[in-house]
């Protein structure tokens, strides 16, 4: 069981700098990876312009990273046909534990915990598709049909036998949720109440002049956000725009990318480049 719950807060024009769907979809396809690398546990997509309605970029964000972190074996039950999708065939696999290969019963084993989506109810309790080639039962409960929920493998035999589980109780990583806010970066670092705030920016203090005090902080959070900036807006400049300090809000602000040899540092790549750093500095803690 994971204790620490991390959260990665991205905003939601991450994809302005990127026209076309299918080069946006290329583009949330590596945060997602990101995610699933370092072991992310929620994907937070923030307004960075208060000024402006970006429910429908801050949406297609949500659906693709949902979509991603789905397992296969779900994703026409609990996904319509849509245009935001058209392209999702070229979002790479997650591969993650709970993204199995295997699609056999014989290779299940008591105490697997599987992703599955309720398909019928029946006299015993409600059948569900784990992603093998017979349907599993979870017995005596009458779940709505079309719900995704997480199981855990009680018997194996003619019928295959779950009962419903939390994702925490997986002691694998078992993947990210999505979170779409509608608030900025200030109400949801304090509506959520993190133990610790790390936003990272070209303009905060070289990680390395701050690792050993943000080290002892990290060894004693539980809940952990990270905040990342846009293509042309970094983070003091969004906090500036929407009427915050970001030195308020943050209990660190770090340059993880030090002599950077561009103007800027896109999202994604900060992104990858900031979890490398934390995941030698602070994952060990």
């Amino acid at each position: 069981m994971q204790e620490k719950k991390t959260s990665i807060a991205i905003p939601t024009s991450v994809v302005s700098d990127t026209p076309h769907l299918r080069e946006k979809t290329s583009k949330i396809g590596l945060i997602g990876r990101a995610a699933a690398i370092f072991r992310i546990n929620e994907i937070i997509v923030y307004p960075d312009d208060m000024k402006v309605d970006q429910t429908r970029e801050m949406s297609l964000i949500a659906l693709l990273l949902s979509y991603m972190e789905t397992p296969q074996y779900l994703r026409k039950e609990l996904f319509k046909l849509q245009p935001e999708l058209q392209f999702a065939g070229i979002l790479p696999p997650l591969r993650t534990p709970h993204h199995p290969l295997n699609k056999k019963i014989r290779s299940l084993k008591i105490g697997d915990y599987r992703e599955g989506v309720t398909l019928a109810k029946a006299n015993e309790g409600t059948r569900v598709d784990i992603g093998v080639e017979q349907h599993a039962l979870i017995l005596n409960k009458h779940l709505p049909v079309g719900k995704r929920v997480t199981v855990k493998i009680v018997r194996i035999g003619k019928q295959v036998e779950v009962e419903l589980a939390s994702r925490d109780e997986a002691s694998e990583y078992w993947g990210y949720i999505v979170s779409m806010e509608h608030r900025s970066l200030e109400e949801i670092a304090d509506r959520k109440r993190f133990d610790l705030i790390i936003a990272t920016s070209k303009n905060g203090a070289l990680i390395n002049d701050v690792a050993d005090k943000l080290t002892e902080k990290w060894k004693v959070a539980k809940t952990i956000l990270l905040a990342f900036g846009a293509p042309t807006r970094g983070l003091y400049e969004i906090a500036e725009s929407d009427g915050f300090s970001l030195d308020d809000v943050a209990d660190f602000v770090v340059n993880t990318v030090p002599r950077q040899g561009t103007v800027t540092v896109r999202t994604e790549e900060a992104l990858i480049a900031s979890l490398s750093v934390l995941n030698c500095h602070m994952f060990k803690a």
